[in-house]
């Protein structure tokens, strides 16, 4: 079972991101206060930037960081600190002054660590198979405007491979072209997905995932649901092709 849609609207950005990250700080204490060692998937960005901006600026002492484990949904296959890489921009916005341990904080192999994109996609899929708990308390996505998530995008065929963890994506209608992301199968092993949108270039897609019965395949952002909650973190100008309340 998985959970239905549910949406919180804010007013801008910068509010959606500081309710998100009240939000998942207080999920990841409730996890830690339940005897479990959280496991979050981040997203990239500038909504993925925001929030580990807004948790490092709010209150987040109750989190024990040193013992969350880190993901990502997907990466872009570019070496270590190259600037458009996920990790470095959540880095760059607070993430690396959490207190995270480095053990725990899982980043993607690129051209410089691995002999090829599929090499790194099997390795990253092992590694989440060692060492993860075999279910995200917390995938944070982002949206495109064509509504992918992740590197998941449009009528790809990178959505059709089954029985697996990471995939190489290639020909990414997105530069870069070559990215690692999790699939489908592997998002959907949460307990709470969370949306993190803002824009007005994005209130389409967001309101094509969100009508009923939209197809994964022409509307990626419809095929993640958590199994305790789904939830969609959004401004004002991003909900704005949503009926109102």
């Amino acid at each position: 079972m998985s959970a239905e849609p549910q949406v919180r609207r804010h007013p801008d950005k910068q509010a959606a991101a500081g309710a998100a990250a009240a939000a998942l700080v207080e999920a990841l204490a409730a996890a830690q206060a339940e005897g479990r060692e959280p496991q979050v998937a981040l997203t990239g960005g500038s909504m993925g930037s925001a929030i580990v901006q807004a948790v490092l600026d709010g209150p987040h002492d109750q989190v024990d960081w040193s013992k969350v484990t880190v993901w990502w949904g997907d990466e872009r296959y570019l070496p270590a600190g190259d600037p458009d890489r996920n990790d470095v921009q959540n880095d760059e916005a607070g993430l690396d002054r959490l207190g995270l341990r480095p053990e725990r904080v899982h980043r993607v192999a690129g051209p410089d660590a691995s002999a090829s994109l599929e090499e790194s996609a099997t390795a990253y899929g092992h590694e989440m198979r060692a060492d993860g708990s075999g279910e995200f308390d917390v995938v944070l996505l982002g949206v495109g405007p064509d509504g992918h998530v992740a590197s998941l995008f449009p009528q790809h065929p990178a959505q059709r491979v089954g029985d697996a963890v990471a995939i190489p994506v290639t020909d990414s209608p997105k530069p870069p072209p070559e990215r690692v992301s999790l699939t489908f199968e592997a998002l959907n092993r949460a307990r709470q997905v969370w949306f993190l949108v803002a824009g007005d270039d994005k209130a389409e897609a967001v309101a094509a995932a969100l009508r009923p019965g939209a197809d994964r395949w022409d509307v990626p952002a419809a095929g993640v649901r958590g199994r305790l909650a789904t939830t969609w973190w959004l401004d004002e100008p991003a909900a704005s092709g949503l009926p109102q309340d």
